[in-house]
């Protein structure tokens, strides 16, 4: 059920990854974390949403759980750098957590589902986790519904392709718009489905943004499987860098959020 990671791991992913925060990352989360919950943060890449839950529910602990330990080591260096005690670490597969029944008040996921071979079976296992009462909180990109300005068909080209990419790796690149349709399969009735954005707009935000995915499109693991599939990701990399120029440059992120409370 294991689906190829698209994006691997290169500095210009996660200069994206490092980015995120729970506030603009979790905000659906956080007004109903408490303190003194455990929380399982699974795919937590390298840890900055991470150690955000762990100060907002100390002095509950967070388990942070990635599929390798090289994965895991970003997340330590992380929690490391900011002196945080309550969390520890943990490998595993979200198809099959390695976890009793009833062990997490909350159990969180953010841009993980649309990366796994069966999203269903893995919302399953978290609900097996998550103790009674217990939350359940996912949050997931949805790539077609990304909208940007101006319109420059290089960049309708790169959407093609990721998509295309990420479906050839078993993920669902488009999985924000999925996720109740995947609670009501997995038998989670009940849930709260909203949507937020991430908007760049600024000049600033432009630059980081658009710099990043000109540097993403030729460097990370994308790249090498955008150049097997024919795209000239030159062409598409030099597009980037002139919607992070052009002064009317607007691009907003549309992202499917899911919270379902495990009955008592």
């Amino acid at each position: 059920m294991a689906a190829v990671y698209t994006h691997g791991h290169h500095e210009s992913v996660l200069r994206s990854h490092r980015w995120r925060t729970a506030e603009n990352s979790a905000a659906h989360l956080l007004p109903r974390l408490k303190s003194g919950d455990t929380l399982l943060d699974i795919g937590c890449g390298p840890g900055t949403i991470t150690a955000d839950l762990a100060t907002h529910i100390t002095p509950g602990r967070v388990t942070a759980l990635e599929t390798t330990e090289a994965a895991l080591d970003l997340a330590r260096a992380e929690i490391g750098r900011r002196g945080l005690g309550n969390v520890g670490f943990a490998v595993g597969d979200v198809h099959a957590l390695d976890f009793p029944d009833d062990s997490f008040d909350v159990v969180h996921a953010h841009q993980v589902l649309q990366h796994v071979g069966d999203p269903v079976t893995a919302l399953r296992e978290m609900a097996r986790v998550t103790k009674p009462n217990g939350l359940i909180a996912v949050r997931d990109s949805d790539y077609a519904a990304f909208a940007w300005f101006p319109e420059l068909p290089e960049l309708d080209e790169w959407l093609d392709l990721y998509r295309r990419i990420a479906r050839g790796n078993g993920g669902e690149p488009d999985a924000g718009r999925r996720l109740l349709s995947w609670a009501h399969a997995a038998g989670l009735t009940g849930a709260t489905a909203t949507s937020s954005t991430w908007c760049f707009a600024t000049p600033e935000d432009r630059r980081w943004w658009g710099g990043m995915w000109a540097d993403r499109i030729l460097r990370s693991d994308l790249a090498r499987q955008a150049t097997e599939q024919g795209a000239d990701i030159h062409k598409i990399s030099a597009a980037w860098k002139t919607w992070a120029a052009h002064p009317d440059g607007w691009m907003s992120l549309l992202h499917g959020e899911l919270i379902w409370q495990k009955p008592g």
